[in-house]
C-alpha cells in the first residue's frame, strides 16, 4: 500500500480469532514507522501470526501522558504511528483516548481502521434490542458502586452493555436478580474463541447456572431495556 499519511492510525484488532482482521489493518502495520500497544508480548504474537515485522512501543494506562509528547513529534516530523490495543478497537475501554486528544489537538491527522468489537459482536446476536444501546465500559469494582450502575441499567429504555470479570459476575447477577429478577439478561462469554457462548434467561436463572458452573473467560454482560418491545418473545 506503499507509505502511509503521516499520523495516528487506529487498527481494530481480533477479539479472540486471529483470523478476524481485515486486510487493511495488516497493510497498515505493515507500512506503520511505530506500532502503539498495550503489551508488546501479546502483540508481538498476534503480528509473527501474520508475519509482520514492525518496530513495536508499549502504550498502556500507565505510561500514556509521558508516550504523547514522543509520539507526537514522531508525527510531526513526518511519521506514522498505528495504534492498537490487545483486543478489539483501542480506546474503546481500553487505553488511547489521550493520544487521540492530542494528536487532534495538535492538527494532526488521525484515522481509524475498523474490525472486530466485543460491544458489537455480543450486541447484535444478543436478541435483545440492539437500536439504541447503552455501554458502559467495566463495571466498577466496588460492590456498592456497582450496584448504583445495574441499579441504572434496569431503569434504562434500551439494552445496557458492560464488560465483566468472571470472578465477579455470580455477585453481579446477585445484584440483579435481586433488583429486577425476571428481567432479561444475556451473558456473552469468550467471544469468537474455541468456547464461545450466549448464556440467555432472566437474571434469577443465570445466577443459578453461574453458581453451579463459575464462569471462565471474557465476558459481556448485556441487560434487556425497561420495557421490551413485542417482539421479544424469549
Amino acid at each position: 500500500m506503499g507509505r502511509l499519511k503521516p499520523g495516528l492510525h487506529l487498527v481494530a484488532t481480533p477479539i479472540g480469532n486471529m483470523r478476524d482482521i481485515t486486510q487493511r489493518a495488516l497493510d497498515v502495520l505493515r507500512a506503520a514507522d511505530l506500532v502503539a500497544c498495550e503489551d508488546t508480548r501479546h502483540s508481538g504474537m498476534l503480528l509473527k501470526h501474520h508475519d509482520i515485522r514492525a518496530r513495536l512501543i508499549s502504550l498502556n494506562e500507565h505510561n500514556e501522558a509521558q508516550r504523547i509528547p514522543q509520539l507526537l513529534d514522531h508525527m510531526r516530523q513526518g511519521g506514522s504511528v498505528a495504534l492498537i490495543s490487545d483486543a478489539g478497537m483501542p480506546t474503546v475501554s481500553d487505553p488511547g483516548q489521550r493520544l487521540v486528544g492530542a494528536t487532534v489537538a495538535g492538527g494532526l491527522h488521525v484515522e481509524g481502521i475498523p474490525g472486530p468489537s466485543a460491544v458489537l459482536t455480543a450486541l447484535a446476536a444478543s436478541g435483545l434490542p440492539t437500536t439504541p444501546f447503552y455501554f458502559g465500559g467495566f463495571l466498577p469494582h466496588k460492590k456498592g458502586a456497582r450496584a448504583t450502575e445495574l441499579t441504572a441499567a434496569l431503569q434504562r429504555d434500551c439494552t445496557s452493555i458492560y464488560f465483566e470479570s468472571p470472578y465477579r459476575l455470580v455477585d453481579t447477577l446477585a445484584i440483579l436478580a435481586e433488583a429486577g429478577p425476571e428481567r432479561r439478561v444475556v451473558v456473552a462469554r469468550e467471544l469468537t474463541k474455541k468456547f464461545e457462548e450466549f448464556r440467555r434467561g432472566t437474571a434469577g436463572i443465570l445466577l443459578s447456572h453461574f453458581q453451579v458452573k463459575p464462569p471462565k473467560g471474557e465476558i459481556t454482560l448485556l441487560i434487556a431495556p425497561v420495557e421490551s418491545p413485542k417482539w421479544l418473545v424469549w
